[in-house]
This record gives structure tokens, C-alpha cells and sequence, in this order.
């Protein structure tokens, strides 16, 4: 045993010899927090099936009970199913009586690439006055 001279008390000894492991705690934990902070979570995903072959074809999708409602560049600015109506009033009406026959239809918005933003919001305003959520947006993938 080594025996230090002097007026070194034992306890003071004891503390010099032993090993210090405060240091040693502190790497360990940041080493922790680092694995911790840069593990993968496991992302949320949403499985869908796309088509395989790049020129593969698209079967359309059949909808016997829709209501198709366009949004046009030029007056006049909607239409049901085709028929075309010059005021917002008159279109308005249309559609209350068609959601009356058809209560359970798919609505499906169709909307020029260039018509004005006003007549789509005007028609999504109606759409949320009748709680209508479920629709489906057409859009037109040409440049």
C-alpha cells in the first residue's frame, strides 16, 4: 500500500485515489441525447397504388349520381351539368334545386385554368353554407 507522508489527513488521501466519474456520466448522457434527437421516428404513411408502366392508362371513374359544376373564364361564369347560367342568383337557385333532388351526389368541381379566383371562392362559400365537405377537384394538367 502507498503511504503518503506529511500532514495529508487518510480521507483527503481516499479522495485523491479514487477515480472521478463525473466527467465520464456527462459524455454518456450527452451521448444519449444525441442518439435520442437523431433516431428515425416511424413516419405515417399512406399506401397508394399508382400506376407501374410510365404510359400506362387511366380508367375513368363512373359516377351515376354527380352533380358537375363548372367555374368558366368568361361570363357566363357557372354552370351545372353544361347548362350555363349569366347570374350568380339564377346558378345559386339551380343548385339549391338540384341538391334538393340529389342529396347524396358527388359534387364535382371543374374549373377553367384561367378563370377568375372571385367565382370559385363565391362557389366554395355556397358549397360550406350547404356543409357540403366532400368534393372532388378537376384539374387540368396540360402547360
Amino acid at each position: 500500500m502507498i503511504n503518503a507522508k506529511g500532514s495529508f489527513s487518510s480521507q483527503v488521501q481516499k479522495d485523491e485515489l479514487g477515480v472521478d466519474l463525473t466527467p465520464l456520466i456527462d459524455i454518456i448522457f450527452i451521448v444519449l441525447v444525441f442518439l435520442l434527437l437523431t433516431a428515425n421516428a416511424p413516419l405515417l404513411s399512406l399506401t397508394i397504388d399508382v400506376p407501374t408502366a410510365p404510359n400506362a392508362s387511366l380508367n375513368p371513374v363512373v359516377v351515376k349520381n354527380k352533380i358537375t359544376l363548372n367555374v368558366m373564364t368568361l361570363t357566363p361564369q357557372w354552370a351545372i351539368d353544361g347548362h350555363a347560367y349569366d347570374h350568380w342568383s339564377e346558378f345559386k337557385t339551380a343548385f339549391n334545386i338540384e341538391i334538393n333532388r340529389q342529396p347524396h351526389a358527388n359534387i364535382i368541381i371543374a374549373a377553367d385554368k384561367s378563370a377568375p379566383i372571385q367565382p370559385l371562392m363565391k362557389l366554395l362559400a355556397l358549397l360550406q353554407q350547404h356543409e357540403i365537405s366532400n368534393t372532388q377537384i378537376l384539374m387540368d394538367n396540360s402547360e
